[in-house]
C-alpha cells in the first residue's frame, strides 16, 4: 500500500456503511485521517455501526441531514448508492466540500497496476474472465479483482503489490465520484439507459461512464465495443489508446467475431461456439477480456484455456442444474430489460421464464421480440408482474402464470415445462421489492431448484 501523506489531519466524514465504507473508515484512519462515521440504520440494529464504535470512531446513525456537516469537514467519501441529491451531499458540493467514492480513495493507495472495466451490461463477467486470464501461468505476483463484484476496493487496494494486477469492476454510481482515478487499462462494454432516477438524464450516465478514461494519456489503453456507433463517437474523447473489439467485426484492429471464429487483429484464436458460457453478449464479454489480455501479453492458449473452462459468474446466466431433462439458469442479475434480452438470446431452446420485480416506472414493449422469439410461458412475480403479463401477451404468449415470488414460481415453471426446455430466471428489475439484492433472490431460486429435483446446484 502506498503511505500517503494526502489525508494526515483531515477531517473526513464517511456517509453510508456496508462494505465499501467500513473498509474505507478503516483505510482512512490508517491514513491518519480524524474520520466520522455516518449510517441511516439506527445503531441498535446496525453491527458495522457498532463495530466501528467499539474501535474508537466517531458514529452518527439516523437521518443524513445538511447539519452533519456543521462540524466542518475536508473530504466526504459518500457510499455509491446515496443520491447526490440528499441535503447533506448537496450542502457539501455547494460548500465546494468535495465528495469521493471509496473507489477514488481505493486506487490513491494501490500498488498495483490498475485495469478497470465498466458498462451497463456484461461488467462482473468481463471483469471475472480478465482476472482469469491475466492470472492464467503468471510468473510474478498475481491477478485479483474488486469493486462493484462485490469486494471493496479499499480492502484489497491495501495488500496488493506492485508485482500484482488489480481488475476493478467500476459502476457509473462509483465513478461519479472519482477525480483523478487512473486505470492503465480500461474497459467500456457497453452503455443503455440505466440508473436515471439516479443520474436525472442520459447524458449524466454516459459522462459518468467516460469518467473511467478521463485522466488516461498516451501510454494507456482504452477497449471499446465498436458494434455501437455511439461508443465508437465517444471513444475518440480519449486520450488513451483506442482497442477496439467487435462481434460484428466492424473493426478489426483488436478482438473480433468472424464467420464464427474468435480474433485478435490476424490472430485466429478459437470458435466462438466453444466459449462456455452461453449467449452472444457473452462472446463481446470474451473479446473484451481478450484484447485486455493480449494488450497484457497473455498467451493465446491461457486465453483459450480460460475461455473453454469459465462457466459463468453466479446470478448472471449462471448454468445451475439439469434435472429431468430440463437446464436451470440463475440471471438474477438481469436488473434491467437489456439485460434479459441478451439472456434470452443465448438460447436456442425452449425458455420458461421466471421475471418481475421492483417498479420503477416504465413498461416493457422493448421485451415483446425477445419474448416471442425465445419464450413458451412465462411466470411473473414483484411489483411488475401485471406490466410484464400485457408485454408478454403482446408476444403472442399463450401461458402465462402470476406467482408470489421466485421460490414459487419454480414449481409453476417446472410444471408449464418439457424435457428439452431451459427454466430461466431473469427478472429484468431490480429484486428490492421483495429481496434485500439480486443475489439474495438468485440464491432462493437456485434453493428452490434444489429442493423440486433433489438435486445440488452444479459447481
Amino acid at each position: 500500500m502506498k503511505h500517503l501523506t494526502t489525508y494526515q489531519g483531515k477531517k473526513v466524514l464517511v456517509l453510508g456503511l456496508a462494505k465499501s465504507g467500513v473498509n474505507a473508515a478503516r483505510l482512512l484512519r490508517k491514513l491518519g485521517a480524524q474520520v466520522t462515521v455516518s449510517d441511516v440504520k439506527p445503531l441498535a440494529e446496525n453491527q458495522d455501526a457498532q463495530e466501528l464504535q467499539n474501535d474508537g470512531f466517531t458514529v452518527i446513525t439516523g437521518e443524513q441531514t445538511a447539519d452533519l456537516l456543521d462540524p466542518g469537514y475536508d473530504l466526504v467519501v459518500k457510499n455509491p448508492g446515496i443520491f447526490y441529491d440528499v441535503p447533506v451531499v448537496k450542502r457539501a458540493l455547494a460548500d465546494k466540500v468535495p465528495v469521493i467514492s471509496e473507489m477514488e480513495l481505493a486506487s490513491e493507495v494501490a500498488e498495483a497496476e490498475l485495469i478497470a472495466v465498466t458498462g451497463s451490461n456484461g461488467k462482473t463477467t468481463t471483469t471475472t474472465m480478465i482476472q482469469k486470464m491475466v492470472d492464467h501461468d503468471r510468473r510474478a505476483g498475481k491477478a485479483v479483482y474488486a469493486g462493484n463484484i462485490g469486494i471493496p476496493a479499499s480492502q484489497v487496494a491495501q495488500a496488493v503489490t506492485a508485482d500484482d494486477t488489480l481488475v476493478l469492476e467500476v459502476s457509473s454510481f462509483m465513478l461519479v465520484g472519482t477525480t483523478t482515478f487512473h486505470p492503465h487499462i480500461a474497459v467500456l462494454t457497453n452503455i443503455f439507459s440505466n440508473h436515471l432516477d439516479y443520474h436525472k438524464t442520459r447524458e449524466n450516465y454516459v459522462a459518468a461512464k467516460m469518467k473511467i478514461t478521463a485522466n488516461q494519456t498516451a501510454d494507456d489503453y482504452f477497449v471499446v465495443n465498436f458494434d455501437s456507433p455511439e461508443l465508437r463517437e465517444l471513444s475518440e474523447q480519449s486520450a488513451a489508446q483506442v482497442v477496439p473489439f467487435s462481434r460484428e467485426a466492424r473493426s478489426q484492429a483488436g478482438a473480433y467475431e468472424l464467420n464464427g471464429d474468435l480474433y485478435f487483429k490476424d490472430e485466429k484464436l478459437m470458435p466462438a461456439s466453444d466459449i462456455k458460457v452461453p449467449g452472444d453478449h457473452n462472446v463481446e464479454n470474451a473479446l473484451a477480456a481478450i484484447a485486455v489480455a493480449k494488450i497484457k501479453g497473455v498467451s493465446t492458449a491461457a486465453i483459450v484455456a480460460v475461455l473453454r473452462s469459465f462457466g459463468g459468474v453466479r446470478h448472471r446466466t449462471q448454468y445451475v442444474l439439469e434435472a429431468d431433462g430440463r437446464q436451470y439458469y440463475n440471471d438474477s442479475k438481469a436488473t434491467d430489460m437489456e439485460a434479459t434480452e441478451m439472456a434470452l438470446k443465448g438460447f436456442t431452446a425452449p425458455v420458461v421464464l421466471i421475471a418481475g420485480g421492483l417498479d420503477r416506472g416504465y413498461t416493457f414493449e422493448k421485451l415483446v421480440p425477445s419474448l416471442k422469439a425465445h419464450v413458451k410461458a412465462v411466470v411473473l412475480v414483484g411489483q411488475t408482474a401485471k406490466l410484464l403479463e400485457d408485454a408478454a401477451k403482446q408476444a403472442g404468449i399463450q401461458t402465462i402464470r402470476l406467482s408470489e415470488n421466485v421460490e414459487t414460481a419454480v414449481p409453476t415453471a417446472y410444471e408449464l415445462s418439457d424435457a428439452g426446455d431451459i427454466i430461466l430466471l431473469s427478472p429484468a428489475n431490480a429484486s428490492w421489492d421483495q429481496y434485500p439484492n439480486f443475489e439474495v433472490r438468485g440464491d432462493k431460486f437456485i434453493k428452490a431448484v434444489e429442493q423440486l429435483t433433489g438435486k445440488q446446484e452444479e459447481k
